[in-house]
Parts: structure tokens; C-alpha cells; sequence
């Protein structure tokens, strides 16, 4: 444990920062998941709203600097895709 007061306040509000990450990052793979069992059983409407649901979180992530734009661009072309395919056969 640090003495020095400002390295006190560091390693609290590096903890704190670090739990709220991970309970979004857990949000957000959550979403991500709900769209992909949802896409999995065939239900388009649910699997729109899913996609919906999980782009937000996507897109909430990169303003918090929980993932790289690019990197949510890419997981939500790939979603997209998935539900374009998912229409195109039911």
C-alpha cells in the first residue's frame, strides 16, 4: 500500500475504474451473446432486437475507451451480417 497520498487516491480510483469496466465489458459481452443464441433458434424479430441492443453497447464501449472503434465496427459487421443471413433464409 502506497504512503503518498496522491498514490493513495490512484490506487482507489484505479479499482474503481477497474470494477465499472468490467461490469460493462460483462454487459456488453452479455448482448453480444443474447443476439447470438437468438440467432441460433431462427427468431429474426428477437435477433433484431438483440443486435439493436448489443450495437449500443458496442458503440457505448469505444466512447469509454473499453474497446477500439475498429474493433466494435468489426463485431458489429459481423452481427449484421449473421442477421442479413439469418433473414435472407426464413
Amino acid at each position: 500500500m502506497p504512503n503518498i497520498k496522491s498514490a493513495i487516491k490512484r490506487v482507489k480510483t484505479n479499482d474503481k475504474r477497474r470494477l465499472q469496466n468490467a461490469s460493462q465489458r460483462s454487459a456488453l459481452r452479455t448482448a453480444v451473446k443474447t443476439f447470438e443464441t437468438a440467432a441460433a433458434s431462427q427468431n429474426v424479430e428477437t435477433a433484431k432486437a438483440a443486435l439493436i441492443n448489443a450495437s449500443k453497447k458496442l458503440d457505448k464501449a469505444v466512447t469509454k475507451g473499453l474497446i477500439h472503434k475498429n474493433a466494435a465496427a468489426r463485431k458489429k459487421s459481423r452481427l449484421a451480417k449473421q442477421l442479413n443471413s439469418l433473414s435472407a433464409q426464413g
